[in-house]
């Protein structure tokens, strides 16, 4: 099952992941480190984390559903997985904006305790959510090149992966 939404030979949703979850986790990370040492521009910069997290989530989750829609058979446990997946990430979407937004009418941005909490809650269903990922192309088989193995030529040779067999 390839990937519709490609690159330089490579499916883009598992290349944009990185960056959600990257400035998601790392906003967590600044959120604990204001709580331990009171310093706002730790809050100021978590908030600014997950903005920039959230915003690259809706971008990153448009070429996930793309490829659902347009890939993934129907009545398969893959078709359910990624479902599954695609909600699952949804809400943390939707988890960390509501942190933000708790965030929004404070002074320096500091955040409340339950903008603090929404933070860990979405961090945790984002580790469900990427677990799912991996489930749907490690072991499902989505995106995965056809015919790929060990050997295979580079994705930018333009020689196919079945015809090195």
């Amino acid at each position: 099952m390839r990937s519709r939404v490609r690159a330089a030979g490579h499916a883009v949703h598992p290349i944009l992941i990185v960056f959600p979850l990257g400035l998601l986790t790392t906003a967590v990370g600044f959120d604990v480190l204001h709580l331990v040492t009171d310093r706002v521009s730790f809050a100021f910069t978590a908030a600014h984390l997950i903005a920039a997290g959230v915003l690259m989530g809706v971008v990153t989750s448009a070429t996930g559903w793309l490829d659902w829609f347009l890939v993934v058979p129907r009545g398969t446990r893959a078709r359910r997985v990624g479902l599954l997946h695609g909600l699952v990430n949804a809400a943390v979407l939707a988890v960390f904006a509501v942190s933000w937004l708790l965030r929004l009418g404070e002074q320096d941005w500091l955040p409340t305790w339950p903008a603090v909490i929404a933070g860990w809650v979405g961090l945790l269903a984002a580790g469900l959510g990427g677990w799912l990922g991996g489930e749907l192309v490690e072991r499902l088989g989505v995106s995965v090149e056809e015919g790929a193995h060990v050997d295979a030529p580079s994705s930018l040779s333009g020689e196919s992966v079945s015809s090195r067999r």
